[in-house]
Order: structure tokens, then C-alpha cells, then sequence
């Protein structure tokens, strides 16, 4: 109840918040961004091959890009599906298709307090290193901004356990694979993660471009998909991975004060579809 309160005081704080600049992570900040991202989502803005309109996204932050980029290439019909992290535990998420198609399992590492049991959605508490899943259990593995988070401090944000508190940058090959012992062929598997100079920051880290080939030679795709996307002052563009080389990522609860383009989060996103 109480997430479904500040969901409406954020929507009720819009006006001021375009009337402050449309500043990152002031009141009103995540009322935009879902507007942008149901919009994206349905427009099938992201779909392969489709442009990105000039100014797209601009001071908010890479969830504008990841959620339309992997909505627009879900199967119609994703069957068994591991929301890997909890990303899409947000009711427009749930609720939109083919996402509400699926008999869909969420795996993070402690309760959330949002919570869509009714829709028949199972919640499971685990190590995405080491789950407690089956092999071949899925036919379609959705991991947005987590794999960054694993094997380091994740206290900070996400648990209370003491044990969560590492320091092993090389923890997210550990899932990777575990993914690809849990998909059944042919299955798909999504993947995005901040995208520059590759960086630990603590509780996250910026993957470059060998840790981008580790994911890849981790999961031995049978195809693939990988496409970038760069932000500046003007929004969100698809670019060349080169083009991100020496990207930064501002963090909020790192990096008080905002530099000039106004960046949220990642000045640059990897995604990734992988298919077993």
C-alpha cells in the first residue's frame, strides 16, 4: 500500500517537476518515466530496426531504453519465463503483454514491497549464481540492470544480509552461465548492462567491451543480438560500441551534484539477446 501512496504523490508532483527543469530523481521523476516507457513500449519504439526520435529520453535514465529494446523482441508467446533480478516487478510491467502472457517466476535476493501474486507470479528468493531452478526449466530469461549488482556490496540497496557484502567483480559470469543451464534450447535470453569505461563503483559496475565477450562466451549462444545506445544532453541514440569507450555513469547516491547533460544514470547500455 505503501508504494501504491508515493506512486501517487509522484504523479500528483508532475507539474512541478516540469515546471524545476525535469531534473533526474526529483518529485514527479517516475511519473515521467513510465509515461515515456509505456508509451515506448507500445509504440514498439525500440523494435529492430525502428529509429529513435531525436531528444528521446533525455534526463532520465537507461530503464527509458532497456524495458521498449526487450518488450519489443519478447516472443508473442514467451511460455515459462525468469524475470532474473526483479526488473519487471512494477504493475505496468506485469500487466502489459507478452509479459502477461507468461507464467512468469521473479528471483531476487530478498522481499520486495511490491508484490503481484494474484496474477499468478511466483517469487523466489536465491543467488542467481547458484539457483534453485532446474536445468531447461525456461523458455525465455529477462535480465535488465542486474548482473551489473552481482557478486558486490549488495547492502547497499537490495538486503539486509551481511554476507551480500562482496567485493568479486567476476560473479556476474557465474550467473550468465547459470542462465544457460536453466534455459531450454532455442530459448531467449535478455541482457542489458551500463555500457563505457568499465568501472567499479561498490555496489554496481560498468561493463566494457572484453566483459560484454565474457557474457557472451559464458552463455555460447547459438545467435545473438547486441546493440548500444549512448546518451548525452539530447537524449538517447543507438551508436557504436566505440563510440561509448570512455562513457561514465552518474549515480545518485554516489555523484551529488549533476553534471551538465543532466544524466540519471548510464551515459551508456548494452543490450542483448541470446539465444541457447
Amino acid at each position: 500500500m505503501l508504494y501504491k501512496i508515493k506512486q501517487l504523490m509522484d504523479a500528483m508532483a508532475y507539474p512541478v517537476y516540469v515546471a524545476r527543469g525535469r531534473k533526474p530523481w526529483i518529485a514527479g521523476y517516475y511519473t515521467a518515466k513510465r509515461q515515456l516507457i509505456e508509451k515506448a513500449i507500445d509504440g514498439g519504439l525500440l523494435s529492430p530496426g525502428a529509429g529513435v526520435p531525436y531528444g528521446y529520453g533525455a534526463r532520465l535514465d537507461e530503464r527509458v531504453v532497456e524495458y521498449p529494446w526487450v518488450y519489443s523482441r519478447l516472443p508473442a508467446d514467451p511460455k515459462t519465463m525468469l524475470d532474473a533480478g526483479s526488473a519487471l516487478n512494477h504493475h505496468y510491467l506485469v500487466s502489459r503483454a507478452p509479459v502477461n502472457k507468461a507464467k512468469l517466476s521473479i528471483c531476487t535476493l530478498a522481499p520486495e514491497k511490491r508484490c503481484y501474486c494474484s496474477r499468478g507470479i511466483s517469487y523466489v528468493y536465491d543467488d542467481l549464481r547458484s539457483s534453485m531452478f532446474r536445468s531447461e526449466t525456461f523458455d525465455t530469461i529477462v535480465s535488465i540492470s542486474t548482473i551489473e549488482h552481482i557478486g558486490l556490496d549488495n547492502t547497499m540497496l537490495y538486503t539486509a544480509d551481511g554476507a551480500k557484502c562482496e567485493d568479486d567483480s567476476a560473479g556476474f559470469r557465474a550467473a550468465v552461465r547459470e542462465f544457460r543451464r536453466i534455459i531450454r534450447p532455442g530459448g531467449q535470453c535478455f541482457i542489458t548492462v551500463p555500457y563505457g569505461k568499465a568501472k567499479v563503483r561498490g555496489w554496481f559496475q560498468v561493463f566494457d567491451d572484453k566483459m560484454i565477450q565474457a557474457i557472451v562466451d559464458e552463455f555460447r549462444p547459438s545467435n545473438k543480438e547486441v546493440e548500444y545506445f549512448g546518451y548525452s544532453s539530447d537524449g538517447w541514440r543507438p551508436v557504436d560500441s566505440s563510440e561509448l569507450a570512455e562513457a561514465t555513469f552518474f549515480d545518485i547516491h554516489q555523484d551529488k551534484k549533476f553534471d551538465s547533460d543532466f544524466a540519471a544514470g548510464a551515459r551508456g547500455v548494452a543490450c542483448m539477446r541470446l539465444v541457447a
